[in-house]
């Protein structure tokens, strides 16, 4: 009986041990089969988010913000860190020979830029890598189903200029007053002559800043004409806002171009400096800024009344109503005491501290 007991049980495990290994390895290769059907697609944008991990993102729910349109001119010595070098230097390039790379190997999507000038990032409006070059005549050879360029024929030279969009906005939950670039537009500049004819812009595509982020982190620009180590980064250089560029439109309720109400260039000019102004004096408007003057001249008041018995001033500060935004201005009251002793005393000195 004992021998046929343990014959049963050694059955019983063996059956076992056939049984469910098969069921595991049809499991495990199932689950193989669909990690290697993605596995292609998202292993470079895994990486470069692993190594980008942190990145400001703009809340949906704001209580305020202003969308402005920016060109950048890449002759600007501000703006010269996306522009140089030209063509590529060992292990430096420049912005656009950088992005053009990545949208050639499908790192990063383009999008269509249309003719009113607005951005989106839909799927409809994906631009395939063989339009972008067959439209602007760039040269390619295409091997195994891969385009391949030269960096003699990527056309970083000729792209002298940036639209970008950046959103300056309010974030209540934080207290932040931020500006962000959202979108990046590479501009080809063509047809110019010997003869002082302009060179016509074609703006290229559009690139979300977001997706973009992660491989402009990697890319270091040097940044300074007396320092001339690289330690900033394209990214960097966008989250700090050293770019130096002139309004060209703004999100409005008729969807226009400043050279579509302004009749000349001193208008425009004009314009740009009015939309630059409401934004300081928004913010302004927010934190209550004082000028040096004032918060000098302010703590000199309170160390006198102090001094005479009396206490600080009670300042108010208006707020700004209109296009333009009133400047800030401040009732103050001051309430003369005699001291008890008939003389006064030495004056206290304070400081009060400005926010900026």
């Amino acid at each position: 009986m004992k021998r046929l007991f343990l014959i049963l049980m050694m059955a019983g495990v063996a059956t076992c041990m056939i049984a469910q290994p098969t069921k595991r390895r049809v499991t495990n290769s199932t689950a193989e089969a669909k990690r290697g059907a993605t596995k292609s697609q998202s292993t470079t944008t895994d990486r470069a988010t692993l190594m980008f991990p942190i990145k400001q993102s703009m809340p949906e729910d704001v209580v305020w913000r202003r969308d402005v349109y920016r060109t950048l001119d890449l002759t600007k010595d501000a703006n010269a860190p996306l522009y140089y070098p030209v063509e590529p230097r060992g292990r430096q390039v420049n912005l656009f020979t950088y992005i053009f790379r990545l949208m050639l190997t499908g790192r990063v999507d383009a999008y269509t830029y249309k003719l009113d000038g607005v951005e989106s990032f839909d799927e409809k409006d994906k631009m395939e890598v063989r339009d972008v070059l067959d439209r602007y005549s760039i040269y390619y050879e295409e091997k195994d189903g891969k385009f391949v360029v030269e960096n003699n024929d990527v056309p970083s030279a000729e792209v002298t200029r940036y639209y970008i969009k950046e959103s300056v906005y309010l974030d209540q939950r934080t207290g932040t007053f931020s500006t962000k670039v959202t979108a990046i537009c590479p501009v080809l500049m063509r047809g110019a002559d010997d003869f002082g004819g302009e060179a016509t812009p074609y703006p290229l595509f559009w690139l979300n800043y977001d997706e973009v982020a992660p491989w402009l982190s990697r890319l270091p620009v040097m940044a300074s004409n007396l320092n001339n180590v690289t330690n900033m980064t394209v990214d960097d250089y966008f989250a700090m806002n050293r770019y130096d560029g002139k309004i060209y439109k703004t999100n409005n309720l008729q969807g226009l171009a400043l050279t579509n109400y302004c009749k000349s260039d001193s208008a425009i000019i004009k314009e740009q400096k009015r939309i630059e102004k409401e934004i300081d004096d928004f913010e302004e408007g927010v934190w209550g800024h004082m000028s040096a003057e004032d918060s000098i001249k302010a703590a000199k008041e309170d160390s006198i009344r102090i001094a005479q018995g009396g206490t600080k001033t009670k300042k108010s500060i208006s707020g700004r109503r209109g296009s333009g935004g009133s400047s800030s201005t401040s009732s103050v009251k001051v309430k003369k005491t005699k001291s008890s002793g008939g003389g006064s005393s030495a004056p206290r000195v304070s400081v009060r501290r400005q926010r900026r």
